[in-house]
């Protein structure tokens, strides 16, 4: 019975503002949970072995839902505290098509590009590149361990952000890795899966020996 009041609205605002009614609550639900986000508490991380880690991840219909915008917030401060460069919902529980990806130097990743911590919202691999290559990759569902994990090297992704607009980006080395990395955790996959042998695989101890080794040589 809302229907007509709600089309009105929109059909009102789109003149005013030359921005569908929807766009316009999505930003005004993300400023509403924005003063919040600091307050949103730090989640509790999946471990491998939890069955949720191996769902196919559902896709997410409305952007604009508070309680997406709020997972969007936890899940910024669960990376955060947790010093981690990407995250996807299903390692927080919540079997949805999410994911952040947030580059930046740290002691895992001494080399890593710094970026904005980015929220994609039902994201997809539109192409890559054939061209391969193995590096380094950790996870907070799979503590202790390092691999190394053969990844496109170029990839063309697709996604939805927090704001409900579709964004297209070329993503290379570093920041290419990290979202497929996490991507994986959408499709019920780790990074355990795939390493192509044993011997590719480390303690977190043994890995940050192999670092300081890099570094002197």
């Amino acid at each position: 019975m809302f229907t007509q009041p709600i089309k009105l609205i929109n059909q009102t605002l789109n003149k005013k503002f030359n921005k569908p009614f929807n766009q316009i609550f999505t930003l005004f639900t993300h400023l509403s949970t924005h003063l919040s986000t600091e307050k949103a508490p730090k989640q509790s991380v999946y471990q491998i072995g939890n069955p949720i880690l191996r769902q196919i991840a559902q896709p997410i219909a409305d952007t604009s839902d508070r309680e997406i915008q709020q997972l969007i917030d936890a899940m910024l401060v669960t990376l955060k505290e947790s010093r981690g460069v990407g995250l996807a919902a299903p390692q927080i529980g919540k079997s949805l098509q999410l994911l952040i990806v947030a580059s930046h130097p740290n002691q895992r990743y001494p080399h890593a590009p710094q970026m904005e911590p980015t929220a994609m919202i039902n994201p997809q691999i539109i192409s890559h590149s054939e061209e391969t290559e193995k590096g380094w990759e950790g996870c907070l569902s799979v503590p202790m361990i390092r691999g190394l994990v053969p990844r496109y090297r170029e990839i063309e992704v697709a996604y939805t952000d927090r704001y409900g607009d579709r964004q297209v980006a070329k993503l290379t080395d570093f920041v290419a890795r990290i979202f497929q990395h996490e991507y994986d955790h959408l499709e019920g996959k780790v990074f355990l899966d795939r390493v192509e042998s044993s011997l590719d695989l480390v303690s977190e101890d043994e890995y940050h020996k192999l670092l300081q080794v890099s570094k002197v040589s």
